[in-house]
């Protein structure tokens, strides 16, 4: 039978021995990455700057090119149309325009028109500055929940310098997204910050899988060095990290090209944080057990401790 295999099933690439120009790679990107989210800054979407929302169902499903179609000479600046829960019902997100509250009410009044009487008007909301900070807030403190949770399970799941590891690793993924929506100045919105969210998820899974390959190995291979038992680890695990991450970027990019404007961030968001998680997994998150001194208690023996202590999962 014919299989695909991306890596051979038997590698030796010394991985750990790259860990230094790697770490400062990874080091200066994220300091340019933190430096570019406030200096351009990010591309903020309107769940963030404050906007009109506009709530409209149709007597059968919406033909969403149709409406952008009559919306898109309406000098409106930013306005994106989508599905809101059934085929029917779209939601119209339209940038704050200039001016008080007498402006946002000239903009729904063409909206209206343009729009006509075919449609329905369930809801008509203006999102103010308020809003839109509470909303950056809720999802920073989201982020940093996640970060946080990672850190406590993968502590008591293996031992502190995993957990310190794993959440190093994850600090550097969302930083790297953050720093490549600066770069490109896509949109960020609330589904940017469920990628982030999702990014988080899938990079601590592929991380997990090359510790628990160190783990088992610290206790096989007692006799070796520690960089050899994680460029063991992580040559074991290669073939699983790289068909995971090849067939998830095959159905994200297939989502950015045909999905459409609507999930275009989101997907980007994904597509980057794929990269980079597998990135981090290997050239990170494994190294980091040397700088954090697992090594000291590998050679002084620690190693037969944890073997008791970690017996079971």
């Amino acid at each position: 039978m014919f299989q695909i295999k991306l890596v051979p099933e038997r590698t030796s690439i010394p991985f750990v021995n790259w860990r230094r120009p790697a770490m400062a790679c990874s080091a200066v990107l994220v300091v340019l990455s933190l430096i570019m989210a406030f200096s351009p800054g990010l591309n903020f979407g309107i769940d963030f700057r404050g906007g009109i929302l506009i709530e409209v169902q149709t007597e059968g499903p919406a033909n969403l090119s149709d409406m952008r179609g009559k919306m898109g000479g309406l000098s409106l600046g930013e306005v994106s149309l989508q599905e809101f829960g059934a085929a029917d019902t779209v939601l119209i997100r339209i940038e704050k325009q200039p001016g008080d509250a007498a402006a946002q009410q000239v903009a729904v009044s063409k909206v209206r028109a343009a729009l006509g009487e075919s449609v329905d008007y369930r809801r008509t909301e203006f999102v103010g500055p308020k809003v839109s900070g509470e909303l950056i807030e809720a999802g920073a403190i989201a982020i940093l929940l996640a970060v946080v949770l990672m850190l406590i399970y993968i502590w008591f799941r293996f031992e502190w310098h995993f957990g310190v590891g794993a959440v190093v690793a994850l600090v550097h993924d969302v930083a790297l997204s953050v720093g490549m929506f600066a770069v490109t100045q896509m949109e960020f919105n609330l589904s940017t910050i469920a990628a982030l969210l999702t990014i988080v998820g899938y990079s601590i899974n592929d991380t997990v899988v090359v510790y628990d390959r160190v783990r088992e190995n610290l206790r096989k291979y007692k006799a070796k060095s520690l960089p050899d038992v994680l460029n063991l680890a992580i040559n074991d695990t290669l073939s699983r990290t790289t068909m995971t991450s090849v067939t998830t970027l095959l159905a994200l990019v297939v989502l950015f090209v045909f999905g459409g404007a609507v999930i275009q961030g989101f997907v980007f968001a994904m597509i980057w944080g794929v990269i980079v998680g597998t990135y981090s997994s290997i050239f990170i998150a494994a190294p980091l057990l040397i700088v954090l001194g697992l090594g000291d208690r590998h050679r002084s023996g620690a190693g037969g401790g944890m073997d008791a202590a970690k017996s079971t999962p």
